[in-house]
């Protein structure tokens, strides 16, 4: 099986001179569909600078990332923006909810923005929705749910354009340990059932047990790629 997902020699600075700060130092990393990768290290260590550059949010100034055979930094900003619309969906802390919208309304959004009808969006929001157990929450609107609920709709809105790719970037900070259970546990379905790649990161260490691998990172480097338990390669 091919990655889905290759970068090879990443490298990004922050600053110059005496306050430059290298995040990413010549890094290279394989993923693998179906899979469910927990991205660790120490707050600076650089997970969420290559969540950006592999998610095609921030170009590194060096080094190439490929994503299903496309190398997505030589494309044109356009491309690039239609290609991450149609592979990519993205998960983040703050759960990035608007508060005037109900769940169904949120789910439906980038799908409008893609012009398909709105009677076919909101159907297919409330598909989305159904499959992360919050149907009968579907018209509140973010006042009214619980954080695990919230971060549920944006896993669900992240879902709704089928992507290929689930990014998400600490998506269970925020929540106690029963709702980070269940977030988890739905990341790693949707990497076994739609056949995904999924990249979390994490300072979550309950968040262990359910991974396929779990790749460490400090000072911009990879320091460990394990897989738990009896996962194989299946490079």
């Amino acid at each position: 099986m091919k990655p889905s997902i290759e970068a090879v020699g990443l490298s990004r600075v922050y600053g110059r001179g005496a306050a430059a700060r290298t995040v990413l130092d010549q890094l290279s990393l394989r993923l693998w569909p179906g899979e469910l990768t927990l991205l660790i290290g120490a707050s600076g260590s650089g997970k969420s600078t290559l969540l950006a550059a592999l998610g095609g949010l921030l170009r590194p100034q060096s080094g190439s990332v490929t994503v299903l055979h496309t190398g997505i930094w030589s494309l044109s900003d356009a491309d690039l923006e239609r290609f991450r619309f149609r592979h990519f969906g993205f998960v983040f802390q703050g759960f990035n909810l608007f508060p005037a919208l109900t769940a169904v309304e949120q789910v439906a959004l980038p799908l409008k923005f893609a012009g398909v009808a709105p009677a076919i969006a909101i159907g297919r929001a409330r598909d989305a929705l159904d499959e992360m157990g919050l149907s009968a929450r579907s018209k509140l609107r973010p006042a009214l749910m619980s954080g695990g609920e919230k971060q549920r709709v944006a896993i669900a809105r992240a879902l709704v354009t089928e992507p290929d790719v689930l990014l998400a970037d600490e998506p269970t900070s925020a929540l106690d340990s029963a709702n980070s259970e269940v977030v988890i546990g739905l990341l790693k379905k949707i990497a076994r059932e739609r056949h995904a790649t999924v990249l979390t990161v994490t300072h979550d260490p309950r968040l262990s047990g359910h991974a396929d691998r779990i790749v460490e990172m400090r000072d911009g480097v990879i320091i460990s790629d394990e897989r738990p338990k009896s996962h194989k390669d299946i490079a």
